[in-house]
């Protein structure tokens, strides 16, 4: 709870609407002439007194309550409060946002002030894109180090996947994100393939959709897995140093999911680059996954279970397959596949949801029906 007290509150005003401004008083609503509420709680309306240039004003100030429907995170709060405030004024006969501000660390109250857009600043940080050791491979430069460097990946997610969170409602959220999202498969559905795609028509899409919503009820099972990730952590936000060293970027969709999530990101690439790589001249063949990409999708998996002990990750991890599949299948991104390497990706992500099990040892068997 916060304490509002009356000379943030006074800043806050002068702040916002010039030094002639002073506060009168403060109470809750309904309850007039009240000089000072204490524990000031979210989503509870306050009344303001004020007056600028002797003229007597009145506001309500109001925070929104954190919940379970999506609005777990004070960014998600403000995300909607600032939709309020750029849109009330326009909608007849509804009231005036005046200002929208933030609570600091201190309780202290900010105005954010004729907002267009917001930036991130972020450290530069040394090191070259980690897409470029995959492209090196393809040409034929295997490296002992390429592998260690897998292991250090899957080490590093063990440990941030360590740090778990009892909050099964975040978790059925992830989930209902990584279907429904914008970003995640339904929006890839509709925006990242052109419709009436030949490729991939409507109706297996329909079809894909259907077995998605059966593993999001599969899922509601697994909420105690909740956990810390990246959410994003393929080859493009990764960092190599000189020193082999490296550093991530670009953390996406929050600080709490599904560790297969990330798993399922970085061992995609490893399948893309493989096929990619391995895939045959006739226009009817499929590609399989061998050499070094075959290698290194499986010591992902092999160091990840052994740092982490967690093969429940191989009874989730489909849909964060299907997920990535969509990403890199999608001829908006990736145009040049050849027409056998992006049929491939659709073969992968409908049998991997075709099984309650992953079996990372197994890859091909996703791709062209055997190991």
């Amino acid at each position: 709870m916060i304490e509002l007290k009356t000379n943030q509150l006074q800043a806050f005003l002068q702040e916002s609407f010039g030094p002639k401004a002073r506060l009168l008083g403060i109470s809750e609503i309904g309850k007039p002439g009240e000089q000072g509420v204490k524990q000031f709680g979210y989503g509870k309306p306050v009344l303001v007194s004020y007056e600028i240039d002797g003229e007597p004003q009145e506001a309500v100030l109001s925070t929104m309550r954190g919940d379970k429907y999506g609005h777990q995170f004070y960014w998600d709060r403000a995300a909607i409060l600032m939709f309020q405030h750029e849109t009330s004024g326009g909608l007849e006969k509804h009231a005036r946002s005046l200002a929208l501000g933030y609570i600091d660390q201190d309780d202290a109250l900010h105005p954010v002030r004729d907002v267009q857009e917001f930036f991130l600043l972020v450290e530069k940080l040394p090191g070259y894109d980690y897409y470029r050791d995959l492209e090196r491979i393809m040409a034929g430069d295997f490296r002992p180090s390429d592998v260690d460097q897998v292991r250090e990946f899957a080490r590093w997610m063990a440990r941030i996947h360590s740090r778990r969170l009892d909050d099964p409602h975040l978790y059925y959220r992830r989930i209902r994100n990584l279907i429904g999202s914008d970003e995640c498969v339904l929006g890839l559905v509709d925006e990242a393939y052109p419709q009436g795609y030949e490729d991939y028509p409507p109706e297996r899409f329909q079809a894909l959709e259907r077995r998605l919503i059966d593993w999001r009820w599969k899922l509601k099972r697994y909420a105690h897995r909740l956990a810390e990730v990246h959410g994003d952590f393929h080859p493009w936000n990764v960092l190599i140093d000189e020193r082999g060293g490296f550093r991530v970027l670009d953390r996406s969709r929050g600080e709490w999911g599904e560790p297969a999530g990330d798993v399922a990101s970085m061992a995609m690439n490893y399948l893309l680059f493989g096929i990619l790589d391995d895939h045959p001249d006739a226009p009817d063949a499929t590609p399989r996954l061998s050499g070094p990409f075959r290698q290194l999708f499986e010591v992902l998996f092999e160091e990840y279970l052994e740092a982490t002990g967690d093969r429940e990750i191989l009874e989730v991890i489909a849909p964060f397959f299907v997920f990535r599949c969509l990403v890199v299948a999608s001829p908006e991104w990736y145009p040049n596949h050849p027409p056998a390497v992006r049929r491939s990706l659709f073969e992968f992500m409908e049998r991997v949801l075709a099984e309650d099990v992953f079996d990372p040892t197994c890859v091909n068997k996703y791709l062209v029906g055997s190991c």
